[in-house]
């Protein structure tokens, strides 16, 4: 039986939330923008979202700067969460029907986290279930609750970040809940100066 880091059950809960507004649309949009086209009813539900973000209300993310294939954001409310937020370039099985994924790392100064990897996969995983991210010829395990992944070992992150901000690709791999096989794959093009925004705004 695989058992969480002590941890890890209260940054499942911030993830979890920081996932929910992602897929909510204000997060990644500026990103989308850039690579896919929009109904006028998204667009329209967008640009409503970037003002509410501009007049600074609770919870709002705030788009702090677009790096190659990465987003640089913020959230005002009663702790204020900086993040670097990417999504797929590609993903298989292409016939599999799924919800958007993420890749965020984020970092949130009152509960003294800093870059914290957060996968949401965009389909229900078995709880507990192990996947894990290449790089390269390196790889990192994965682990899973719900819908989300995290770095299976916490003390692994500073390493993984470091290899990311080297390489060029993230691969993704890990099984649903019906144990169909998925592999996502990310471009780290921009990652480091994304990450570089996110230090200075939430120093």
């Amino acid at each position: 039986m695989i058992a969480f880091a002590p941890q890890r059950p209260r940054l499942l809960l911030a993830g979890a939330a920081l996932a929910f507004a992602c897929m909510l649309g204000s997060a990644p949009d500026g990103l989308a923008k850039e690579k896919a086209s929009h109904s006028k009813a998204d667009k329209v539900a967008a640009k409503k979202d970037d003002a509410k973000a501009a007049k600074g209300e609770p919870g709002k993310a705030t788009q702090l700067g677009t790096f190659g294939e990465w987003g640089a954001y913020a959230t005002q409310g009663k702790s204020k969460t900086c993040y670097a937020l990417a999504q797929p370039k590609s993903r298989e099985p292409s016939s599999v029907k799924r919800d958007p994924a993420y890749v965020f790392i984020s970092t949130r100064p009152a509960e003294n986290v800093k870059s914290e990897i957060s996968i949401i996969m965009g389909f229900p995983m078995k709880d507990g279930a192990e996947a894990q991210v290449e790089i390269g010829e390196a790889s990192f395990g994965l682990i899973a609750k719900g819908s989300n992944a995290w770095v299976k070992n916490p003390a692994e992150e500073g390493r993984l970040i470091d290899a990311m901000k080297k390489g060029s690709k993230l691969v993704v791999k890990a099984a649903s809940a019906k144990g169909k096989a998925t592999t996502d794959t990310y471009s780290l093009s921009g990652l480091g100066q994304a990450l570089d925004k996110v230090r200075k705004e939430c120093q």
